[in-house]
């Protein structure tokens, strides 16, 4: 007896990415939720901005943030290719007052009992903030990461740059991404 078939992402969700808009609605939603709201509103603005995998978002470490230059070094998970973003004024501002209220810390997304976020937590963050959004699809952490493609695309960015941003090693991922927005 055969598996059923797995059911294609197309058919159990209208589109897996969401609008500059959304993403807005999505972050200030987070920022109103509970009493983490500084640090839950800034990781979605961080995942979203610098494409990060949930993987390289709880990862995320001071020493690879230069608050002072404007950079933060992405180091990619899944053989993904290494690279310095720059960092703009409502990450920057968002980012210093977190190390304001985590001083101690080697990550900079954290617990109240000093342990980095795990991924489900994200997930749930993700989860809470788009119902309150009340955007009318679930979300969950890779649609940030679609997102940011689809508005790259969608502002005429070309793939080679897309390509190098996502940190994908073979182009073929990267045009299958923006393939689906279109």
């Amino acid at each position: 007896m055969k598996p059923p078939k797995k059911v294609k992402n197309s058919e159990r969700r209208a589109r897996e990415y969401l609008t500059p808009a959304e993403v807005d609605k999505l972050i200030a939603s987070a920022k109103q939720l509970g009493r983490h709201g500084l640090r839950d509103s800034t990781m979605i603005l961080i995942a979203y901005r610098h494409e990060l995998r949930v993987s390289e978002l709880i990862s995320l470490r001071w020493s690879q943030i230069d608050l002072k230059q404007g950079l933060l070094h992405v180091i990619r998970k899944k053989n993904g290719i290494p690279a310095s973003h720059p960092l703009f004024g409502p990450e920057i501002r968002a980012l210093r007052q977190l190390k304001r209220d985590y001083p101690e810390t080697d990550y900079v997304f954290m617990t109240e009992r000093k342990a980095p976020i795990t991924a489900d937590t994200f997930r749930k963050i993700i989860a809470r903030a788009g119902e309150k959004a009340e955007l009318g699809l679930a979300t969950y952490p890779h649609m940030l990461r679609h997102s940011t493609g689809f508005k790259l695309a969608n502002d005429g960015r070309d793939t080679r740059s897309i390509q190098h941003y996502l940190g994908h090693k073979n182009i073929q991922h990267t045009v299958g991404s923006v393939n689906q927005f279109f």
